[in-house]
């Protein structure tokens, strides 16, 4: 056997010079992530949890945002003094699956002084629609669409510890409040698993219901089968992109895929959550929806709010659940929120430029 011998004295230099180069390497990767901490816009990017422990007494939200359009809505829904706005899509109208070009477009919007005002009053959240999701009408083909979540995060300063950062999609929920007066909001994402459009050569109706097709994805069903279920919230409030009740115009709607709208139905009747409407964009108008489901104990409302800076073209068009007019004015919606006996008083208001009062429900809950 032979026997091995070691050079000590050369061991020991081979050892430190190695140390040597590897302690420039160490100080570089520090300083590179120093670096880099450094270099992050904090005026597109500043990570802020939402804090879930303050009460909503007034929540407004919109959709449909053109930054080339004057931005002269903020002043007015800031006048409100809103605890919480929430983003329906089509912020930014970037129309693009580029990230640089998307974190430019929202950028823009961030730093905008009135919107800023707004910032100050109100926490934000929200999802993208398909005008900042790639391109009009756009569904789960879109290329780039982790990119496109992560500008929509960062635009809402969502934290990287955020459990919807480590998900496919962007949808969310929020549980405010103390006590017993609980309110849980509930952001689905109707873009980033939406199946395929089935066109209908009529320009009138536009398409086809797909009558296999989905909206959600299997595992965004499943994870709002779990926050419905057994909530503890008083008030349930679900944010769509796109309408849910109204179902005879032909544009994009839940009505397109019947089997998910009518799936979507049968869970809340299936959990029972407590007093649950649903908030709407993506029109260019206004309006409140209202259908009795049976099995649910309260009527489901849908409050559409569509058009802060622009409106559609076309006349008033048919809505059997409509309820009062159609405003085809610039709007957005707020939600006035009081609690009598423990069971929420909301009063739905579509308000535009001069704080105008467009359009105004009630509705009382009963207590459960």
């Amino acid at each position: 056997m032979k026997r091995l011998f070691f050079d000590f004295p050369a061991l020991v230099i081979a050892v430190l010079a190695f140390a040597g180069a590897v302690a420039p390497l160490t100080m570089y990767a520090q300083q590179a992530e120093d670096e880099s901490e450094k270099n992050v816009d904090l005026e597109a990017f500043q990570p802020k949890p939402i804090n879930t422990a303050k009460d909503l007494q007034t929540i407004a939200f919109g959709s449909c945002n053109k930054l080339e359009l004057p931005q002269d809505m903020w002043p007015n829904i800031a006048g409100n003094n809103p605890d919480l706005w929430i983003w329906l899509g089509d912020i930014i109208y970037a129309d693009t699956t580029n990230t640089r070009a998307l974190a430019a477009h929202y950028k823009r919007l961030k730093t905008n002084p009135e919107y800023k005002k707004l910032r100050d009053k109100a926490q934000v959240i929200g999802v993208y629609d398909d005008h900042d999701f790639g391109k009009n009408d756009a569904g789960k083909g879109t290329p780039n669409k982790r990119g496109t979540k992560k500008c929509l995060l960062d635009f809402l300063d969502v934290p990287y510890s955020a459990s919807v950062r480590k998900q496919e999609g962007a949808y969310q929920s929020y549980l405010f409040g103390k006590g017993q007066n609980l309110i849980k909001v509930i952001i689905l994402d109707t873009r980033y698993f939406r199946d395929t459009l089935i066109d209908d050569p009529d320009p009138k109706q536009r398409y086809f219901p797909n009558p296999d097709g989905d909206i959600l994805g299997e595992e965004q069903w499943a994870w709002l089968e779990r926050e419905l279920t057994n909530s503890p919230a008083k008030l349930h409030i679900i944010g769509s992109s796109i309408q849910v009740l109204p179902n005879e115009h032909g544009h994009e709607k839940w009505g397109n895929f019947p089997a998910s709208r009518k799936r979507l139905f049968q869970l809340l009747v299936k959990t029972q959550p407590a007093n649950l409407l649903i908030l709407s964009g993506d029109r260019h108008m206004a309006e409140i929806s209202r259908l009795d489901i049976a099995g649910l104990p309260y009527p489901l409302y849908d409050f559409s709010s569509s058009g802060l800076t622009h409106i559609r073209n076309s006349q008033s068009e048919p809505n059997r659940m409509r309820v009062g007019e159609m405003i085809l004015k610039r709007n957005f919606g707020l939600l006035k929120i009081q609690w009598e006996g423990g069971s929420p008083v909301v009063t739905m208001e579509v308000r535009g430029l001069q704080n105008e009062l467009f359009l105004q429900e009630v509705v009382r809950y009963k207590r459960e």
